[in-house]
């Protein structure tokens, strides 16, 4: 392996590096400015919901796009703060003096060392829970509350925008009221440049320029402005801003507000802290009192954030997606984050989706994001105080409106009914309770219908004969494997078949059974010894090796096996004892007895290529 492979598996990031064009900069560029612009102040309002002074959601704003740009495999994903995340940081943080930053730190380190141990273990496969239809419901879900969250940004609504739907909404409405006609005016204007801009890169000009030159000229321009609308249309509203603010008494507009300057010190969390308790007495606190105090939010909180960052990696990196490399993303982000006093982050889909409006190239546009965010902690906070929050909310809403996927319920009811109830299930639920316990909900329905199936795999139940005309019941099961839900499945079917059939040999078809786990052999073992003292034989048509020496080291039984039809004929022709005649009644699901007249072939000889 030479230098160059050993850098790729260490920090798959430097592939993006390899062809890496100047318009692959510019859009990188754009992109990552824009969401450097919208993570500004989304940053703060996290923080404050999480319960720490502002700057600690910038802290954690800048880390993770550069970890992911060189551990990533999604370029789409930023990672960063979040309103879900901040919640859930929250419940630790309220017990006063500087016990909230150090809990927060604390939590986001042992985030990233779960989420590293999912890694190890090669967890990332849980991005196969999520099912298209459960992608497409969260998606749908989170655009909604995503918009609805920027509605008070929009109408000129003090408070913050949470992840609530719910909530956002009744507040919305209960404070119409005080709608500020300069926000909302200022918002509604950027949306619709915004969707106008967004339309323009679709503008053909072959054929309508005859000049070579300037049409490339030309499309570049119209490429350009359309790629960088987000950028354009906040540098615009915050000029605006600032030219009006400055020459009148009150400024019409909500702006984003001050940002404390200064860079993070760059440290190990505190592991242990200073609380206060109800009587305002100051307790210590060591690192087994804190650890027990996060108590299940060192798991839940990581897990939660593994689930949500790979629904939203598949949702943008399709079918190239390496679950394990986000998982190791994500917990570096966490790993080193927690030394830059950052607190829990994952990827967050309203910023991923305005890095996809963006028009973003790769991963390396989180490095650009992470720069600005780096400039306005030490340099630019006097600048950006001016950005209007209508206009960012108008940058939030007119990207997220299009990941709306309504397309795909059409297809889903005409192919699969079933599908739409995981996807409806995660929908709804992520309005109504959480985008968290939505997702957990759909995954939970796609697995339980898998183990449904795998409990009750569906019985091929045929009534034949041999050339001979002995009669016999074929058993086939549809699955390639029979666990230990299914084994009871399998022994009632079999014996609703003698009881509606008669008593006839039973052959089950195990051409397509290539596993049985220990209790489904002791099962069949009971099987054979049941229908034995029923003087029913029990045979096993092409079974593999391999299932063979699992039933004999489970049961210690030698169960009969044949190979083809014709070996099947000849068995049961050496058994005694069995009822030759079998009554013809209803079967239990497609059951059918082959006579054989003269010139007419049987179901055994079509299996075995002859004919009678």
């Amino acid at each position: 392996m030479t230098l160059r492979d050993w850098g790729y598996r260490l920090l798959p990031g430097l592939k993006w590096l390899h062809g890496y064009t100047g318009q692959d900069a510019v859009a990188d560029l754009i992109a990552g400015v824009t969401v450097g612009l919208t993570v500004l102040p989304q940053g703060l309002a996290y923080a404050t919901l999480a319960g720490l002074e502002p700057q600690y959601g910038l802290y954690s704003a800048f880390v993770g796009g550069i970890i992911y740009a060189m551990l990533g495999s999604c370029r789409q994903v930023t990672i960063g703060p979040t309103a879900l995340l901040a919640l859930m940081t929250s419940r630790h943080t309220g017990f006063g003096l500087g016990s909230g930053p150090a809990y927060a730190i604390l939590l986001c380190l042992i985030s990233g060392v779960v989420e590293l141990g999912m890694a190890v273990l090669k967890l990332g496969a849980l991005v196969d829970l999520i099912s298209l239809p459960v992608t497409v419901g969260f998606t749908s879900a989170t655009a909604v509350i995503i918009g609805t969250s920027q509605l008070k940004g929009l109408l000129g609504l003090r408070g913050g925008s949470g992840s609530d739907f719910i909530n956002t909404m009744r507040s919305v409405f209960g404070n119409l009221h005080n709608v500020r006609q300069g926000d909302f005016t200022l918002g509604l204007i950027s949306i619709i440049v915004l969707l106008l801009l967004r339309k323009l890169k679709d503008v053909k000009l072959d054929g309508r320029i005859r000049n070579l030159r300037t049409q490339q000229l030309i499309s570049g321009s119209i490429w350009v402005i359309a790629t960088g609308r987000n950028a354009l249309v906040v540098l615009v509203t915050s000029a605006l801003a600032y030219s009006t603010c400055e020459q009148m008494d009150s400024c019409p507009y909500i702006l984003t507000g001050k940002v404390k300057s200064g860079l993070p010190n760059v440290s190990l969390p505190k592991f242990e802290t200073t609380i206060l308790d109800r009587n305002g007495t100051e307790i210590r606190q060591n690192f087994e009192q804190m650890l027990s105090e996060l108590g299940p939010s060192m798991l839940i909180l990581p897990i939660i954030a593994v689930l949500g960052n790979v629904a939203i990696s598949k949702a943008f990196g399709g079918a190239g997606l390496s679950p394990t490399r986000e998982l190791v993303a994500l917990s570096m982000s966490n790993i080193c984050g927690a030394f830059c006093s950052s607190m829990p982050v994952t990827g967050s889909f309203s910023r991923s989706a305005v890095n996809h409006a963006s028009g973003v190239r790769t991963p390396l546009g989180g490095c650009y994001t992470s720069v600005l965010v780096l400039l306005a902690l030490g340099l630019l906070a006097p600048y950006f105080q001016y950005i209007p929050k209508a206009a960012l909310s108008a940058v939030i809403i007119s990207a997220v409106i299009f990941m709306i996927e309504f397309e795909v319920i059409k297809p889903l009811w005409r192919c699969s009914r079933r599908e739409l109830l995981p996807g409806a299930i995660t929908f709804v639920m992520s309005l109504a309770v959480g985008v968290e316990i939505g997702l957990l909900l759909g995954v939970s329905s796609d697995v339980a219908f898998l183990v449904y199936r795998a409990a009750r795999p569906v019985l091929s139940v045929s009534k034949l004969q041999t050339t001979s005309g002995i009669n016999y019941i074929l058993i086939r099961p549809k699955h390639s494997s029979l666990y230990f839900p299914a084994i009871e499945w399998v022994r009632s079917g079999i014996s609703k078949a003698l009881t509606i059939h008669g008593t006839a040999p039973v052959v089950l078809d195990c051409a397509h059974v290539h596993d049985f786990d220990f209790t489904a052999a002791r099962g069949m073992g009971s099987l054979q010894k049941e229908l034995a003292k029923a003087n029913v034989p029990l045979f096993l048509m092409g079974a593999d090796k391999d299932i063979g020496i699992i039933l004999k080291e489970s049961t210690n039984i030698d169960f009969p096996t044949i190979d083809c039809p014709d070996d099947l004929e000849m068995l049961l022709e050496q058994t005694p004892d069995y009822v030759l005649h079998l009554q013809i009644s209803t079967p239990l699901v497609d059951s059918r007895l082959v006579h054989c007249d003269a010139g007419e072939p049987t179901e055994l000889s079509k299996l075995n290529g002859k004919t009678c």
